[in-house]
């Protein structure tokens, strides 16, 4: 009879516990939330441009393959290097591939190289012509972006604006639910950047179109800066 009474008691204070946790997460539980986002976006003038030009090359013999993608590299290179300067216009290497060459049957029938070089940098009227007087490589891709100083200054503009309609969105919804305002939950900002770089342009910069010493024809385009907040608001 002593088991009965003591199991009985035990029962009642498991019993108790539970419904005071029950009462204790009911009162912490995060009533009155709402999940909101704002973002806001910049169009940013593009002020990096990048020339890549390549040279390719195919024979029987690998060495002379070999030979002649770095004849035209240096000579390239020696060209590129008289324009170069320091955050204005960056000159380096890309690819410089050998591999064998074959047929649909699978047998060996060559050799087949190429070789790359990049031209970089904010002197967009430097980049051009430059690439325009290399005329052992040909252009094989250009393309527009920020430098890290722009992006930088950009994204802080936009993401104090993102913020701000974040702001105003939280105290009006409060106050159409007839809150006085609001505190703060999780927030998150998350950026993004898109380039609108017009198709013609990139038609224009096709192999083979560029006509020797002629500058490069480019045209920068621009970049939409987006900065997005998003995040739950308690309303008091």
């Amino acid at each position: 009879m002593k088991i009965a009474i003591k199991f009985i008691a035990y029962t009642s204070i498991l019993a108790w516990s539970g419904l005071t946790f029950c009462q204790n997460l009911a009162a912490t539980a995060p009533g009155n939330v709402v999940q909101l986002s704002a973002s806001a976006v910049a169009d940013v003038q593009q002020d990096v441009l990048s020339i890549s030009l390549s040279n390719t090359r195919d024979g029987s013999d690998a060495a002379l393959v070999q030979s002649q993608l770095k004849v035209a590299l240096d000579s390239a290179l020696l060209e590129a290097r008289k324009a170069a300067q320091p955050g204005q216009l960056e000159v380096r290497t890309g690819q410089f591939n050998l591999y064998p060459r074959q047929n649909r049957d699978g047998k060996h029938t060559g050799w087949q190289g190429t070789v790359e070089l990049v031209l970089e940098g904010r002197d967009i009227g430097r980049i051009a012509a430059t690439a325009g007087k290399l005329t052992s490589l040909t252009v094989s891709g250009v393309n527009f972006s920020l430098s890290r100083e722009q992006r930088s200054r950009v994204e802080n503009e936009v993401q104090a604006q993102a913020i701000e309609r974040f702001r105003a969105r939280a105290l009006e919804i409060a106050r159409s639910f007839g809150f006085v305002g609001y505190t703060l939950g999780e927030v998150q900002v998350g950026n993004q950047e898109q380039g609108m770089l017009p198709r013609a342009r990139l038609m224009a910069m096709a192999p083979g179109a560029v006509m020797a010493e002629a500058p490069v024809p480019v045209e920068a385009g621009k970049t939409a800066v987006t900065v997005t907040v998003s995040g739950t608001v308690h309303l008091k």
